[in-house]
């Protein structure tokens, strides 16, 4: 068995998916980037952050698994909107365009840490203004990175990616496959 140290119900049915057996923790982490941090540094921290905050939480020394996703646009950090005019502003500035999304997935136990990085590129088709008010009165862009759920009502945005499109969801499970094998679980 594995801590998986994320409430996300996304990453929670995506490890059911690949038949590991997991609890999952809350964990609370400040997510503020540091100045100069790169978009795949700070991800990486993050994930491995969580994965630390969850290591006082549990009763003996299981592995964690936690993982962070991104979404930039051009070299910049797109976080989660807090109000509708910056859910429109995101969602504005990735129509008709490419974007990256990055997750970070870290593996700690008590004698190992380890990460995978997973980086995808996501082309939105143009987006009517009338759409984009529309999606955001759903509330699914309120706690998504970059104001959207690739498996949500905002799959119709999407002409194609390039990557994992569990990756994009917010565990990439080849990334994740790897970690486990490397201390002992296997997936298959």
């Amino acid at each position: 068995m594995i801590y998986l140290a994320s409430s996300s119900p996304r990453r929670h049915s995506l490890l059911q998916q690949i038949n590991i057996p997991h609890q999952q923790i809350t964990v609370t982490v400040d997510e503020t980037p540091n100045p100069q941090e790169t978009p795949d540094h700070y991800v990486q921290r993050l994930a491995v952050a969580k994965a630390q905050a969850a290591q006082s939480q549990i009763p003996a020394p299981y592995p964690i698994l936690a993982a962070d996703t991104i979404v930039t646009y051009q070299g910049h950090l797109l976080g989660k909107p807090q109000t509708p005019q910056a859910a429109h502003h995101m969602l504005t500035q990735l129509s008709g365009r490419s974007h990256q999304v990055m997750t970070a997935v870290a593996i700690l136990t008590p004698h190992i840490q380890k990460v995978q990085l997973s980086t995808s590129t996501v082309h939105f088709r143009t987006l009517e203004q009338q759409e984009i008010a529309h999606y955001i009165t759903t509330a699914e862009p309120f706690d998504k990175a970059g104001s959207y759920a690739i498996q949500g009502i905002a799959s119709i945005f999407i002409q194609h990616i390039e990557g994992s499109y569990s990756g994009i969801m917010g565990l990439p499970l080849y990334e994740t496959a790897l970690l486990l094998k490397d201390i002992g679980i296997p997936v298959l």
